[in-house]
């Protein structure tokens, strides 16, 4: 990895995203040493998908960056998240949601597709009554399509899903399709090859 690029390929990404989009820097694939090359080119946010390698770079790089955790969250996991993250991208379930002690994103599963988490978007309501003042928006993943235009009904849903809910915060689109994501309203973007 190298830290030129990556400062190239991230101030390329915020001259189209602009300043009111978060990029999440996704180090699912990063090394424990590569970390210090994110810092180094300037990344400032990271999310991670793994409770134990969130736990494990934060005990290393601690306050070198601003933690999100954007895997499947397991309830049993929530107590340890609390005090690193600012900000879960993938709440789905009430037991994550009473653990919880920083803000959420709900989860949507917005395609019905049973190989991806979240909550169906009729359950969202009453997600929101059980839990009020833990979700602060709302987050999913589209079908995986060939082509990024192709994400944009899902992300067009999405964003009229928490304005309907009062909700302002959106995490949507990933290396493949964030272009269209940001076009549709996201307030973060979770970026890992295309950054890398």
């Amino acid at each position: 990895m190298n830290a030129e690029l990556v400062r190239a390929n991230l101030e390329a990404i915020r001259a189209v995203a602009g300043p009111a989009v978060t990029i999440v820097a996704a180090t699912k694939y990063v090394s424990l040493e590569e970390m210090a090359v994110l810092a180094e080119a300037g990344v400032d946010v990271v999310g991670e998908n793994r409770a134990q390698d969130l736990l494990a770079k934060h005990t290393a790089y601690g306050s070198v960056f601003r933690w999100h955790f954007i895997g499947h969250l397991q309830s049993n996991k929530v107590k340890a998240l609390n005090p690193m993250c600012e900000l879960v991208h993938s709440l789905d379930s009430d037991s994550a949601a009473a653990r919880l002690t920083v803000p959420g994103l709900l989860e949507v599963n917005l395609s019905g597709e049973d190989s991806k988490s979240g909550v169906s978007p009729d359950e969202i309501g009453p997600f929101l009554a059980r839990h009020p003042g833990v979700v602060h928006g709302l987050m999913t993943m589209p079908p995986l399509a060939g082509d990024a235009e192709a994400s944009r009904p899902w992300f067009q849903r999405l964003r009229s899903l928490a304005e309907e809910h009062g909700l302002e915060q959106l995490s949507m689109g990933t290396s493949q399709d964030w272009r269209v994501a940001v076009e549709e309203g996201a307030s973060h973007i979770r970026i890992g090859k295309t950054l890398f």
